[in-house]
């Protein structure tokens, strides 16, 4: 049986920056799907990508200093790459939406929640005060914002951190888009608060239908919430696979050192280190020869060291961009 095409199909999205020594490729060939009704992540430390291929997706990296390029990004088979800015504008919002990272910053401090909510409305439906006002009500009610009528006209800061992340949600689906990317949704929030959330995402994807992009460092958020995972690494996705075969055959050393830094109860005597990955991540500025994670890889070879790996086909739609998963590597 053939697969239905997915709704966003990825291919070779790269993202540079222009400094006083030349344009500084952020985004290096990411390339990914998701899959309608879906979740699928993108995990990876600070300053991997994540957040910078979301604004990438959304049109929202500043002119003219940013540069976004693609082979091709589909939305439902409209190619976005040949997307005029003022037809980015009407999908963004309603057929392809975001939760920031940082509600207290994201939103409008001086606008009361019914404006700030209800605004993707007013833009995209046309719909007058009363009718918005009513949908944000019954968005407020969806999920789970206590109260909903007495949250309509109060500001950001008269809210919790729970409260404005849920407010968030509910803009981000208030025109029920076909894709949502949720960027760090639960930053700064207290445990049970996130699980909260989490929760809600699911079922609002059950209800709705809406697919998400999951950006999180938090590989437990991964494997709790996410269908696939595509794990970033300076710019560049270095793994992708289905959550359980990530999670049972990691096969980029770094997608390993990642897996084996989670904290285990039964592992190591009190007070023992974390293993983590070592090293840092390098200044993209000025790469390393060969695959950019090299210098971190205990089992690197002289080839990771000169040539850029390829993305190899494990099986099953797992991808690994590493020399010890070619034919060439397993030579060296």
């Amino acid at each position: 049986m053939m697969q239905p095409p997915p709704l966003l199909a990825v291919r070779s999205l790269r993202t540079e920056f222009s400094s006083q020594n030349g344009p500084v490729r952020v985004l290096d060939d990411v390339t990914f799907s998701v899959p309608a009704g879906r979740i699928v992540g993108l995990v990876g430390e600070s300053g991997s990508g994540k957040s910078m291929t979301a604004l990438s997706l959304m049109g929202l990296v500043p002119a003219p200093h940013g540069r976004v390029t693609a082979e091709s990004i589909k939305l439902s088979g409209t190619e976005m790459t040949r997307l005029s800015p003022d037809e980015m504008r009407r999908k963004r919002g309603r057929e392809l939406s975001m939760v920031f990272q940082e509600p207290m910053t994201a939103l409008n401090p001086v606008k009361t929640m019914v404006q700030q909510v209800g605004e993707p409305l007013a833009i995209h439906t046309g719909l007058g005060r009363r009718e918005i006002r009513e949908k944000v009500l019954r968005m407020f009610e969806m999920v789970g914002i206590p109260e909903p009528a007495a949250r309509l006209d109060v500001y950001p800061h008269q809210l919790s951190g729970g409260l404005r992340q849920r407010a968030m949600i509910a803009m981000g689906l208030i025109c029920e888009p076909k894709l949502l990317i949720a960027d760090e949704p639960t930053t700064a929030l207290d445990v049970t608060t996130q699980a909260q959330i989490l929760r809600l995402m699911v079922e609002l994807r059950d209800r709705v239908g809406t697919a998400i992009v999951m950006i999180t460092h938090d590989l437990g958020i991964i494997a709790e919430m996410c269908d696939e995972v595509n794990v970033m690494y300076a710019g560049q996705i270095v793994e992708q696979a289905n959550v359980f075969d990530l999670f049972d055959r990691p096969s980029h050393p770094y997608t390993r050192g990642l897996l084996a830094s989670i904290p285990k109860a039964t592992e190591g005597p009190p007070g023992a280190g974390l293993p983590g990955v070592r090293g840092a991540a390098p200044n993209l500025a000025r790469l390393p020869g060969g695959g950019r994670s090299n210098p971190r890889g205990a089992d690197a070879r002289p080839t990771c060291r000169q040539q850029r790996p390829p993305l190899a086909d494990l099986g099953g739609g797992h991808l690994a961009r590493c020399w010890l998963h070619t034919k060439e590597g397993a030579k060296a």
